[in-house]
């Protein structure tokens, strides 16, 4: 097993029988595993041994899944690449020497290089779909309230989703049925609508199917609206490849129209402001006092918290509070969390209304190949700016999937399709289509 992919490696066996019976998964390093640890890629989580299961955990071991791992991650979901983890960064199996992206690398990584049948990721802002595009697999961020998050630890509340990985969309639908639905634990989630729109042609496909039924392939009469935002300012040859697979989709009787999101352009800046303040205020719990690391230090209190943080955190968590914890305070709350609320409803507002003319949106997943190790260390506004296009699918709070489209220079690219909000089977209906 490659030691790079995995935190720490378990085996952790689910019930005899089930839809997962014989099927190996990895789970990303923030989701709770009763009795094994769950770092979160941090410091100072290194030695934390959660006394439950996470409800997506429950639901696995329920389905007959067995666990094999705690994949490698992003410190506390934070970052593009797998390489602000403290145990070191994760190769990306299909593009050695790049980073397997992030922050669920190691997930991604796991299915790329057969250490595991699928995976779990959490997605806050592209942290399933950018290393799914990245190692050459499929990843799908579901509409938010769909899957619990009951035991993920929680980075940004108000984004995040647990979501599935796998070799094949209908693999990844398959992961999905078992962890989706309400849950007593999570007040988020709910009972999802019928998706009349999850028809868009006259098979007589299942609608009301499972999600891995929806696999079908079938795109006859499928609407794609492609948002000319996305496309602007990406890889040649990752736009040269995404235009391709639009082709492929025509060929198959789906037809594309350009549509606009004007809002994007202010997504990025939107998504940082809130998501570091919900992460300042959530990573507020990491004090040395109950659990996780605790620095000795002789005098006060004050001095012990500040230097656990200090010695638990690394520098892009360190960042991310600091800027949150900014954002948030008196007299600035109303100058950029304010403001960056005011801009999510207006990036809603945008996705509302270009998916009334279309049944699905096509971007490309990323706008960059997967980056070279080490590459984007130096500048994170790089790493920030890389997350352009997934980032609004986020504050919109609706689905998307990242589904290999082809290779640029021999490295993977993955197109991205955004749907309304519990859509996922138009979405998976559509990504099958590319297989």
């Amino acid at each position: 097993m490659s030691n790079d992919i995995f935190i720490t490696e378990t085996t952790i066996e689910g019930g005899d029988d089930g839809s997962l019976a014989d099927t190996t998964v990895a789970v990303k390093d923030n989701i709770s595993t009763e009795g094994v640890r769950t770092t979160c890629g941090s410091r100072m989580l290194e030695e934390y041994v959660p006394p439950y299961d996470a409800t997506v955990v429950s639901r696995l071991k329920e389905a007959g899944a067995t666990i094999v791992g705690k994949s490698n991650m992003d410190e506390f979901g934070m970052g593009t690449t797998t390489e602000t983890s403290f145990f070191g960064p994760t190769d990306n199996p299909a593009a050695p020497g790049h980073v397997p992206g992030g922050s669920s690398g190691g997930s991604a990584a796991a299915v790329a290089a057969g250490e595991a049948d699928v995976a779990l990721g959490s997605d806050t802002g592209g942290s399933i779909r950018c290393p799914a595009a990245f190692c050459g697999v499929v990843g799908i961020k579901p509409t938010y309230g769909l899957v619990s998050r009951y035991g993920l630890v929680a980075y940004g509340n108000s984004l995040e989703q647990i979501g599935p990985f796998a070799n094949t969309v209908e693999d990844a639908a398959s992961l999905l049925d078992v962890i989706a639905g309400p849950d007593e634990h999570d007040a988020t989630t709910r009972e999802p609508p019928y998706d009349e729109g999850a028809d868009w042609s006259d098979s007589d496909g299942e609608i009301d199917g499972t999600y891995a039924d929806a696999a079908t392939g079938d795109v006859d009469g499928l609407s794609i609206g492609v948002p000319t935002e996305l496309l602007e300012g990406a890889d040649e040859g990752v736009v040269e490849t995404f235009w391709d697979a639009i082709a492929d989709l025509e060929d198959q009787g789906a037809e594309y129209h350009e549509v606009s999101l004007p809002s994007v352009e202010h997504a990025v800046e939107a998504y940082y402001v809130i998501a570091m303040s919900e992460a300042s205020s959530n990573l507020a719990r990491f004090d040395g006092v109950r659990y996780g690391h605790s620095a000795d230090a002789d005098g006060n209190w004050n001095e012990t918290f500040a230097r656990t943080r200090k010695e638990g955190f690394g520098d892009e968590v360190k960042r991310r509070i600091l800027l949150g914890t900014y954002a948030l305070s008196a007299g600035y709350h109303d100058k950029y969390y304010k403001k960056a609320q005011d801009a999510r409803a207006w990036v809603k507002q945008d996705f509302d209304d270009a998916l009334s003319e279309a049944d699905v949106l096509a971007s490309p997943t990323m706008p960059v190949p997967p980056f070279e190790l080490g590459e984007s260390l130096d500048d994170p506004l790089q790493m920030y700016l890389a997350d352009a296009n997934t980032v609004p699918v986020n504050l919109a709070d609706l689905p998307a999937i990242s589904v290999p489209a082809g290779e640029t220079d021999g490295l993977p690219v993955g197109l991205q399709f955004v749907g309304p909000a519990f859509g996922e089977r138009r979405l998976i209906r559509a990504a099958s289509a590319l297989e």
